[in-house]
């Protein structure tokens, strides 16, 4: 089958389906089973090169004994195949003991499952599905490379089913931020929020171009590491790293926010951290009593560039998608964060994006902040960050936004590159718009940590929708007040005036 219809033959069959409400329950259905064909074919490549190898899964219950039809008439279907999908398949796969000693490639199956769930309702039109997806010849090496296809067209998907959409980056910003990190063999990279993989497999990707012996190819099996909050995009996670014959994907089903982050040791460090961190929504105090008191924040994004700072190894990399909120953002934590940046960290490089890159399913502009765990030269005492480049990478030619029938492309990304090589600023003389521009780190200071620069020129009124507006509106007017109370409190100073604020 073509894999460009793929998606849409199995939607068109749920959509008869009584158990199936709305896209989401639709994706995680065919995740599931996803899962089970890949691991399927790895067993064959663990058989053949293992002359001891035994199934963690059951006999019963591995896909080849019972998704398999073979034409003669006596494949499951109908109640008797919802009767052991249901009654016997789940329970299995879900109740599998699972110890210290359990390898991980035999593990994954049980935490898979764990939260995994069965909706349809119809034996014959669950029976239909299972074949579209046992036809898919996984074997073949182009058309499991091909795969990527599927999970784009599932990803695309995952956006319109609401919430889900939270996870995905394109594929085109993954792979040039992987491209400018330059993945070595050898090094090990991390995603504490790794969604379906988009990273993980960037990386891989750019790191493949490298692998030329043996050892090289067990290093770049080792380099990756991820783990994500949600069952449904670590369920894709992990079948995505199977077809990266990444055989013992170390991808783990948890919160990362969970750990007190002074406890991290040089051992839970990496040399690489690749990542777009959830943003918009608020950690419990919980969460928040994990983190250094000046650091903690009800911020995701907040949080999670905490976690990352603490766990960059010496001399690492990071690339890190945040919000246009973190880089005005005046409250307390963002403002600590922000110095612990600068004078702890190597904050060489900040790529202010357009706001339309996840459209059409958000409008909120981001950007990619580029750092190192070192301190750069010529830094002045008690800075590790010696000069921050801003640079504003504008819409192609042509393009007015992006949207979900243009989306980003990877060539869109190649002014970046070219002025990277050869950075110099880039003002008008006429408006003096800045399009690229390098602070020192005492300027970003005398600012106030305001990173919100080289913005974008407002021809006109963008309009949000009603909680984006008004978050961005919180956001600025938090912004503008604290910068309001900085002024009358240097004024203050200069008269010689001691005015409580709670008189005024």
């Amino acid at each position: 089958m073509a894999l460009t219809n793929f998606v849409k033959s199995i939607r068109n069959i749920m959509r008869n389906d009584a158990g199936i409400n709305g896209d989401a329950q639709r994706i995680e259905q065919i995740a599931w089973m996803l899962f089970l064909k890949v691991y399927d074919e790895k067993e064959n490549d663990w058989e053949f090169n293992e002359d001891d190898y035994v199934s963690f899964i059951p006999d019963a219950c591995r896909w080849r004994n019972w998704a398999v039809d073979n034409g003669d008439g006596e494949a499951l279907t109908g109640d008797r195949l919802l009767d052991f999908v249901n009654n016997t398949l789940f329970p299995t796969l879900k109740g599998l003991e699972v110890t210290p000693q359990t390898p991980m490639r035999s593990a994954i199956v049980r935490t898979t499952f764990e939260d995994a769930n069965q909706y349809m309702k119809d034996g014959v039109l669950l029976r239909q599905v299972i074949n579209v997806i046992d036809e898919l010849d996984l074997g073949d090496y182009e058309e499991s490379h091909a795969f990527g296809e599927i999970y784009e067209s599932i990803l695309k998907e995952m956006q319109s089913a609401g919430s889900a959409g939270e996870f995905y980056t394109p594929r085109a910003l993954t792979d040039f931020m992987a491209h400018i990190i330059d993945p070595q063999v050898g090094e090990t990279m991390a995603d504490f929020a790794c969604g379906t993989g988009g990273f993980l497999t960037s990386w891989l990707k750019a790191l493949d171009k490298k692998v030329q012996t043996a050892e090289d190819k067990e290093a770049y099996a080792r380099s990756i590491y991820g783990i994500e909050k949600k069952q449904f995009p670590y369920m894709l996670c992990v079948t995505n790293m199977l077809l990266h014959d990444i055989d013992t994907p170390r991808v783990f089903h948890d919160n990362s926010l969970v750990k007190d982050v002074l406890n991290y040791t040089d051992d839970d460090k990496f040399d690489v951290v690749l990542m777009n961190p959830p943003y918009g929504g608020s950690e419990k105090n919980d969460i928040k009593q994990h983190f250094p008191s000046d650091l903690s924040s009800s911020e995701t994004a907040d949080l999670f560039m905490v976690l990352i700072m603490y766990r960059l190894r010496e001399n690492g990399r990071a690339a890190v998608i945040l919000p246009d909120g973190f880089l005005f953002g005046a409250d307390n934590a963002k403002l600590a964060i922000k110095l612990k940046l600068l004078r702890e960290f190597n904050l060489h490089t900040v790529i202010r994006l357009p706001g339309s890159i996840f459209s059409p399913y958000t409008s909120i502009a981001t950007n990619i902040l580029f750092f190192n765990n070192e301190v750069a030269e010529g830094a002045p005492k008690g800075f590790s960050t010696n000069k921050t480049w801003f640079y504003r990478l504008d819409m192609p030619e042509g393009y007015k936004h992006f949207s979900k029938t243009k989306p980003m492309q990877m060539q869109h990304c190649q002014p970046i590159i070219d002025w990277w090589i050869n950075r110099q600023e880039i003002i008008d003389a006429e408006t003096g718009d800045e399009k690229a521009r390098c602070f020192t780190a005492r300027q970003l200071l005398e600012m106030d940590c305001n990173f919100d620069q080289c913005k974008f020129p407002k021809d006109e009124e963008e309009v949000l929708p009603p909680a984006e507006l008004l978050a961005d509106y919180f956001q600025k007017r938090a912004a503008l007040d604290h910068q309001i109370d900085k002024t009358l409190a240097e004024i203050q100073r200069l008269l010689g005036i001691n005015i409580k604020r709670d008189e005024a």
